[in-house]
């Protein structure tokens, strides 16, 4: 097919393409779900008060209500072989698709450099395990970039790995995903082994209660936490088609993602909190990020092979996470100019430009902010495309009308720009008290430093200059909204698609009707 809106990569997949079974898609998962976020993923809510049981449970809960959207969505990718930015125009239009593929991939483009990030220190660990340099040694950082010239070569190799590997294209993400799936799962086993093995009594590993003294405390933290846990792969519920457009049947797609997604989540989950309080009793200190444990492992090959596990991890997650969607995002804004692979080196440039190592020193802390942010956009679109495609369309599509800039859904579909505006207003004013709570800890811990330098100077001077304390930002709208901000993905999905199709209500009668 070809045309202003098509191209090579954006086409309609044909039988010849259609080589993935369940188990490419359960591997697929497998490998985009075994990385150091995942691992870490239960520590915020231990932090918040839940026991080791509650917070897999959540993550277990939040998954399997993300698979929904997964594998709903994921059925437009099977039955038309057409990826999400081609998908999304049935709802937004050919050319309001520019929406939700663009605030889509500039999520993945965050997180490609991030994962970069952590994996270029998997090679800078593995390279100080060998001996090639001191890492304690290692502190002169360049001005500019705030990070040494070893760290930022270990960065851009790892980088050049992912460019490498994408420039391929998507046959040998297929091929990396397939092989790194049980490599990556007998990884996180045997350090669940290491942790068994290695404590005093495992019955001490689950013996830490919750914190919470009443129901209400524990409904409050909880319903926060599932939404940043559907929040975690609210970008791929959406561009599960570009995957899916690969695959034999419905069955394959639906019973390969129930495999893949919520059994690997929760399992590694599961080892991040048994590893890291296997920490606090082996090396007296909780040890959260697997980057910081693995050097601390043992003899210097147990180290190697453990920190080659986690860059594969990152890889495999990278590649299929955070580079097909920007990249088929990129290609749809000019299909005739922009392929899948300048997409996906347009992708992997914003990497670097953003300098994660900055993004990632915040967003250890700020990682639910995060998660809950960016799904009270996705889900709205998730919304209106699932109210499009079943409600309206009842699965039927118009196939060479995806492609046509003059028919039917050609142009910008103004109902569902609307729906999605409206259904993003609610959580606006969560999301800013959000970022003012941030603000107003920083601003606190900045105060709490200038009150401990002084002290100090009282100390060794008998007397001190007057010290400029910063000023606390307090959250300017009522709590109400931070309520209803921790429930932003469900609010947005359920609120975009009731209000599209009411705008669409004629539409659907139509459409109906034919």
């Amino acid at each position: 097919m070809s045309g202003s809106l098509s191209n090579p990569d954006l086409a309609q997949t044909g039988p010849e393409q259609r080589t993935w079974s369940m188990w490419h898609i359960a591997a697929l998962w497998v490998g985009m779900a075994v990385c150091i976020p995942t691992y870490m993923l239960a520590a915020s809510m231990i932090e918040a008060g839940m026991s080791w049981w509650q917070a897999i449970c959540t993550v277990m809960l939040g998954n399997l209500i993300v698979l929904i959207p997964m594998i709903l969505n994921g059925h437009a990718g099977t039955k038309y072989g057409v990826p999400f930015p081609v998908f999304a125009r049935a709802s937004f239009g050919t050319v309001g698709a520019h929406i939700p593929a663009i605030l889509r991939g500039l999520v993945a483009c965050g997180w490609f450099g991030i994962q970069c990030w952590i994996g270029g220190a998997a090679i800078y660990q593995i390279l100080g395990a060998m001996g090639w340099f001191n890492i304690a040694e290692d502190t002169t950082v360049i001005p500019f970039l705030a990070i040494t010239p070893m760290q930022f070569g270990c960065f851009m190799a790892f980088w050049l790995l992912n460019l490498v590997i994408v420039l391929k294209g998507i046959k040998s993400i297929k091929w990396l995903e397939t092989l790194a799936a049980p490599f990556l799962l007998l990884s996180g086993v045997a350090l669940l082994i290491w942790a068994l093995l290695n404590v005093d009594s495992i019955k001490e590993l689950f013996d830490q209660p919750s914190r919470f003294e009443s129901n209400g405390q524990f409904w409050r933290v909880f319903f926060p936490q599932l939404t940043a846990m559907v929040g975690f792969w609210a970008t791929l519920s959406l561009n599960i088609p570009d995957f899916t457009r690969y695959c034999k049947s419905q069955r394959d797609q639906a019973v390969g993602q129930l495999i893949g997604l919520p059994t690997t989540m929760t399992l590694f989950c599961f080892i991040g909190v048994v590893v890291t309080s296997a920490t606090v009793m082996i090396f007296g200190e909780a040890i959260w990020d697997p980057v910081s444990l693995v050097p601390r492992l043992g003899t210097t090959g147990v180290v190697v092979v453990s920190l080659i596990a986690l860059t594969v991890a990152t890889l495999s997650t990278n590649l299929a996470a955070n580079v097909v969607s920007p990249a088929n995002g990129f290609s749809n804004i000019a299909p005739s100019r922009i392929s899948f692979r300048l997409g996906a080196i347009l992708t992997c440039l914003i990497g670097v430009v953003i300098m994660p190592w900055r993004l990632y020193n915040d967003l250890g802390a700020y990682i639910f902010t995060w998660l809950i942010g960016y799904s009270a956009l996705l889900g709205p679109i998730a919304g209106i495309m699932l109210a499009d495609y079943y409600l309206l369309r009842r699965t039927r599509l118009n196939a060479e009308a995806l492609y046509d800039p003059e028919g039917e859904y050609a142009g910008v579909n103004w109902r569902a720009v609307v729906a999605f505006v409206l259904a993003v207003l609610p959580n606006i004013p969560g999301f800013v008290n959000a970022a003012l709570n941030r603000t107003h800890e920083h601003a606190r811990q900045s105060i709490d430093a200038h009150e401990q330098a002084a002290q100090a100077m009282l100390a060794e001077f008998g007397t001190i200059d007057e010290l400029a304390l910063p000023a606390l930002v307090e959250p300017i709208f009522p709590e109400i909204y931070d309520t209803l901000y921790g429930y932003a993905w469900f609010i947005g999905l359920f609120l975009a698609a009731g209000l599209y199709c009411l705008l669409m209500r004629g539409r659907i009668r139509q459409t109906n009707e034919q």
